[in-house]
């Protein structure tokens, strides 16, 4: 229940941050655009709306989960886009931004263990807690998207590498994704 009321709360201050901006869309075809992405290590929904005037900047916001986790991230990038001028409606982009994560359990590994004391009988054990973390982290993005002539559809590809911070670790990850959006 706590995790749905978060959610919500998310995409609602979301959506109320992007209707307060004025509707130009620049070169982009398209004003503001929500949909769902899929990733190779995360999925979720995104949204994109272009800030006004004729820059081509737009922020992304994404609330996405990992295949391998148990909870989710809330993403706030800021893009800069280049229409490519060949192909109608193709635009290439680049940013950055921030993200929170917050994640219940983690597995973890500890390795070489002695059984009864012997040295030379070890074994690896896996070990898991239940606590809640929270990891603050960075974000770019890098990526191609493209507005259909006839239709309000935008199909995006991108490659978003995240740094996080975890529990006093950090780690840097590769993820890259396929979204679909509807324009409006």
């Amino acid at each position: 229940m706590k995790q749905t009321a978060f959610f919500t709360f998310i995409l609602l201050m979301l959506g109320s941050t992007l209707s307060f901006a004025q509707k130009s869309g620049g070169s982009a075809g398209y004003q503001t655009a929500a949909g769902l992405r899929a990733g190779g290590y995360s999925s979720g929904v995104t949204v994109k709306h272009f800030l006004s005037g004729k820059n081509n900047v737009a922020f992304e916001g994404l609330v996405t989960t990992e295949y391998k986790a148990r909870g989710a991230r809330v993403t706030l990038l800021l893009e800069k886009h280049h229409p490519i001028k060949e192909v109608k409606g193709l635009q290439f982009y680049y940013g950055a931004g921030a993200h929170l994560g917050f994640y219940r359990g983690r597995y973890y590994f500890d390795d070489y263990r002695y059984y009864k004391g012997r040295k030379y009988d070890s074994y690896r054990a896996y070990y898991y807690d239940d606590h809640m973390y929270v990891t603050p982290g960075a974000d770019l993005i890098l990526g191609l998207e493209y507005k259909m002539e006839d239709l309000p559809f935008v199909l995006g590809v991108d490659y978003k590498p995240f740094f996080e911070v975890f529990d006093g670790y950090a780690g840097l990850y590769n993820d890259a994704a396929v979204s679909l959006r509807f324009a409006f």
